[in-house]
């Protein structure tokens, strides 16, 4: 079905709905209108790592995870593994007449935002810092949940627009100041790109306001550049009561009255909250127009129309046995595996399975469901933590010791006991083992949106880029005994372990990997599969936090690998395998407005590995281009041992052009591009023994 078809059937639909009917439809719990046939509709749904909130489902690694892939190709994958189990439980739910919220077919996914901020909670539900990275990722996750049938699979939603990054405990209040350089260059291109190119079906605001107008009612975001730059067509939704604070804290109207019709007017079509429950006494203030009301009524119906959510279509058999079957939980599993980003290594990885008699597994997220699932996660039938994956993986020739080591955030376990009430069990596993592994992090509680509890009174944000105290102390003890030990950290944002990862002869990122991640992270450390992630965000000394601007601060300056002026403790890019992975040749010809970059990748290794091949371009002596080069193109590639592997990259013409103060594209200094398998850094050098090669077009 077209959009032209659909929006004549929404059209000729909404024609027919009295005045008051159709004030209903503007809201996220539509109720039913039983004269013309609609049935009640809830437009909350959420997809960020597979179907959330609507019971059973698989669950793969938080989006940040998928962001360290760097495989758009199995994140469209996983939109489709999303999108098919949401038409199964839409199907079956809606069989039994239950149409309850987290049950529909408009997911609220994906989050698109820029991780600008370490401090930043709500980052893991991001795929990174990278305007670039973004965009092809999120691109792909839109593909793969919408589909390419007569329908649309289920309605994907770019969210949340524009500029949203934190703090979080000021959201409901904050005006994000940001330039026109900074909108252009990092807030914007992966918004336009799921508009213009993946047609994404649905955009959603952010609490914020953004240069002054709050961006659910900001005619510059949503109606000039939106619609009338873009060209979008979809339908707007504002975050979650996000309109409510149009006049009880940013201040821009007097009344949930002036609210509705300010968001309704610059074209938030369908309202998450309460506020366009007063849509009927604005109309009747003379606040809004009938017509206002009906354009975005037929938005929302058109997009229903699309779906075949009122007529049928060719998903509506798909049964509930898709749910969690093997071919998702495979992909699930993949998405773990190529998740993982292997930070350390001086030779102790991968454990050699018959050289062990017994392995301590230690701290507190080595046994925890918590820190595998992230946020916005559904339910899953079995869950595998990373000692149940290590001991499954050992079987019972290789004893298992394990001991929580200490609480995730308090200074104690149990209630009645001394401080650090576990570390000497934690000791005495290590002192037993042949090797450690130390399961350390965060999980939810801990960093995410504003309201989830923990540190940080609850805003979700960080104060600093260490662990809790009591898993430093934990991990301090524990590394005193001598043991091998490998620190397989679970968190979602940039970590810095300080002494203990200098002390640990390994270090494993392993994000929150899925709900039986913890079975990809055992086959890493054993060996079975090699590491091959990258960081899609920086990670940064603690101490260098206090050389950034101020989190309030939107400025990009001394933010993201783009314009960090020092020396990371982790780059962008990044990640180490089993293999010895380095770009030996590679060339640039430009044709027809396509730069297309071919390169030779050698892996001098003795282990068979996957490795991420990206290309970085400075345009030099440009006083507009970023302080360092920027990623403009990547491809995973499988890399067999002691061979070379042949790649081509296309990078588009238009990607190499640099962005003035007042927010144009031009070109501007000489493109020089690097290809390799990580930045073309000082830091990464001296982490990875290779160099990137550079080539002038």
């Amino acid at each position: 079905m077209t959009r032209e078809q659909a929006r004549e059937k929404a059209t000729a639909l909404v024609n027919q709905m009295t005045v008051e009917e159709v004030a209903s439809q503007l809201r996220y719990d539509a109720p039913a209108i039983e004269r013309l046939g609609v049935h009640a509709y809830n437009w909350w749904n959420e997809a960020l790592h597979g179907v959330a909130r609507a019971g059973t489902a698989t669950m793969w690694t938080q989006a940040i995870g998928v962001g360290a892939t760097f495989d758009p190709a199995l994140t469209q994958e996983l939109g489709d593994v999303a999108a098919t189990e949401g038409r199964a439980k839409y199907n079956a739910y809606s069989a039994h007449g239950d149409r309850d919220i987290y049950k529909g077919l408009t997911f609220w996914s994906p989050n698109i935002n820029i991780f600008r901020d370490p401090r930043w909670g709500r980052g893991h539900e991001t795929y990174g810092e990278d305007p670039f990275l973004t965009a092809e990722l999120g691109k792909a996750y839109v593909r793969g949940l919408q589909g390419d049938g007569e329908h649309m699979k289920v309605a994907s939603c770019a969210k949340h627009f524009a500029v949203h990054s934190g703090p979080e405990e000021l959201r409901h209040f904050f005006n994000a100041e940001a330039s026109p350089k900074d909108m252009e260059e990092t807030y914007l291109p992966a918004f336009e790109a799921l508009v213009k190119e993946a047609k994404v079906e649905s955009v959603m605001g952010a609490y914020n306001r953004t240069n002054g107008e709050p961006c659910n009612g900001s005619k510059t975001l949503m109606v000039d550049l939106l619609r009338d730059k873009w060209g979008f067509e979809g339908h707007y939704v504002s975050d979650c009561w996000a309109i409510r604070d149009f006049h009880e804290n940013h201040k821009v109207t007097d009344s949930p009255e002036e609210s509705a019709a300010l968001a309704l007017k610059m074209g938030c079509d369908v309202n998450c909250g309460s506020t366009y429950v007063y849509m009927m006494k604005a109309y009747e203030k003379g606040l809004v127009t009938e017509e206002e009301m009906r354009t975005s009524a037929i938005r929302l119906f058109t997009s229903r129309y699309l779906l075949g959510e009122m007529e049928g279509s060719e998903y509506d058999s798909i049964p509930y046995s898709v749910v969690e079957c093997r071919e998702h939980l495979k992909k699930a599993h993949q998405a773990a595996l190529e998740s993982c980003v292997l930070l350390k290594n001086d030779g102790m990885l991968p454990l050699k399975k018959d050289q062990l008699k017994s392995v301590a597994v230690v701290g507190p997220n080595a046994d925890s469901r918590r820190s595998l699932i992230g946020n916005y996660h559904g339910t899953a039938s079995r869950y595998v933590t990373v000692l149940e994956g290590l001991q499954d993986a050992l079987g019972e020739d290789v004893q298992v010791l394990y001991s929580e080591g200490s609480h995730l955030y308090s200074d104690k376990v149990e209630r009645l006991a001394v401080e650090d009430d576990r570390i000497t069990e934690a000791v005495i596993c290590a002192e037993q083992a042949d090797a450690v592994v130390m399961v350390v992090g965060l999980d939810e509680t801990l960093e995410g949106e504003q309201g989830d509890h923990g540190n940080a009174s609850a805003s979700g944000d960080k104060f600093d880029l260490l662990l809790p105290a009591c898993q430093r102390r934990m991990m301090d003890a524990v590394l005193k005994v001598g043991k091998p030990t490998v620190i397989v950290l679970m968190a979602g944002s940039a970590i810095d372990l300080a002494e203990a990862g200098e002390k640990a002869n390994a270090v494993l990122m392993a994000w929150y990997p899925g709900a039986r991640g913890g079975k990809a992270v055992a086959e890493l450390l054993l060996g079975e599969a090699s590491p091959s992630g990258k960081l899609p965000l920086t990670f940064y000394h603690n101490s260098q936090l206090a050389e950034m601007p101020d989190f309030t601060d939107y400025n990009m300056r001394g933010r993201t690998y783009r314009f960090f002026p020092g020396k990371p403790l982790y780059p962008f890019g990044y990640g180490l395998t089993y293999g010895k992975v380095s770009v030996s040749k590679a060339e640039a010809t430009e044709m027809d407005g396509v730069i297309h970059v071919t390169a030779e990748v050698k892996n001098e290794g003795c282990m068979d590995t996957q490795d991420v091949v990206q290309v970085y371009c400075q345009n030099e002596d440009s006083v507009h281009a970023p302080l360092n080069p920027r990623l403009v193109g990547f491809l995973r590639v499988d890399c067999p041992a002691g061979q070379t592997t042949y790649v081509a990259i296309d990078v588009p013409a238009a990607a190499l052009k640099v962005v003035n103060d007042e927010g144009e594209r031009i070109e501007d200094g000489a493109p020089v591009f690097y290809v390799g398998v990580g930045q073309p850094d000082e830091r990464t050098g001296e982490l990875t023994g290779t160099k990137s090669v550079r080539i002038e077009l």
